[in-house]
């Protein structure tokens, strides 16, 4: 055998983009919340991307026969777009951690960073939609009344029903940004 091949199967220095980095990540990681985070992470994000996948099929069979260009055009655009803003800031962790330790080797603290800004978008996720429900919303045409705050959340779940629909989306969007400067501060 020679040197290079045996250096080869020693350390993985590849792992052959988005799909073997989840993998690589959680072998290479010794954090257990990165790897609790690669398996949550991932599995949220494959699922969001078929939630997005069918509403983008959804839109695609909605405007059959419409003209070509116009508003399904765009509606169809919207829903790839905020697809990938939503999955992207999920898969980001994973991505940065298997890049870190290709190049610069095994740092628990920054895996354990990550993974923390990882949840910590995962739950803005949620904080969002808590956000973003309006009053009152028409269900199986009966007419229907967000729950009203209360439990031991209910301060936090007020300020989120104070904060305008149009609104909601920067709470993720704030989170996301500052998992990436964790990301640069840490490297």
């Amino acid at each position: 055998m020679t040197e290079s091949a045996s250096a080869d199967t020693a350390v993985p220095k590849e792992y052959g983009g988005l799909f073997g980095a989840f993998p690589y990540a959680f072998r290479q990681s010794e954090s257990r919340l990165f790897k609790l985070y690669a398996v949550v992470g991932g599995l949220l994000a494959a699922l969001l991307s078929l939630a997005f996948l069918s509403a983008f099929a959804l839109a695609i069979a909605q405007s059959v026969g419409l003209a070509a260009g116009g508003t399904a055009s765009f509606v169809r655009a919207f829903v790839v777009f905020v697809g990938f803003l939503v999955v992207a800031p999920l898969v980001a962790p994973v991505l940065f951690v298997a890049r870190h330790h290709r190049r610069v080797g095994n740092d628990p603290r920054y895996d354990r960073a990550l993974a923390a800004a990882g949840f910590a978008f995962a739950v803005s996720l949620y904080l969002a939609v808590v956000a973003s429900m309006p009053p009152t919303f028409v269900l199986d045409g009966e007419t229907v009344s967000r729950p009203p705050p209360s439990g031991l959340f209910a301060p936090l779940i007020a300020v989120l029903y104070a904060i305008p629909a149009v609104a909601a989306p920067a709470i993720p969007a704030v989170v996301a940004v500052a998992g990436y400067l964790v990301h640069r501060a840490m490297r």
